[in-house]
């Protein structure tokens, strides 16, 4: 768990320069395995009503600023409802 600790801290400092492969293993960290993979996209489901996923793309190997910030709310949303 202290490597994901450390993406995060990544994610968070810098959210262009992190990793698609580091960025999934997050993801699958806080989600679970993704409903879709396979292409360019990795869909994963949330616990939450309403749009129930996190969608992420690999961008040439790196993560999209974007969908860090939004997976990073997802987080947070997350530690909130535990």
């Amino acid at each position: 768990m202290a490597q994901i600790e450390k993406i995060l801290e990544m994610m968070r400092g810098e959210p262009g320069n992190v990793s698609f492969k580091d960025f999934k293993k997050v993801c699958e960290s806080y989600f679970g395995k993704p409903r879709q993979d396979g292409s360019s996209h990795a869909i994963f489901k949330t616990p939450w009503p309403g749009d129930p996923r996190v969608n992420i793309q690999n961008a040439k190997g790196k993560a999209k600023p974007y969908q860090v910030k939004q997976v990073l709310q997802a987080i947070e949303k997350l530690g909130i409802k535990q």
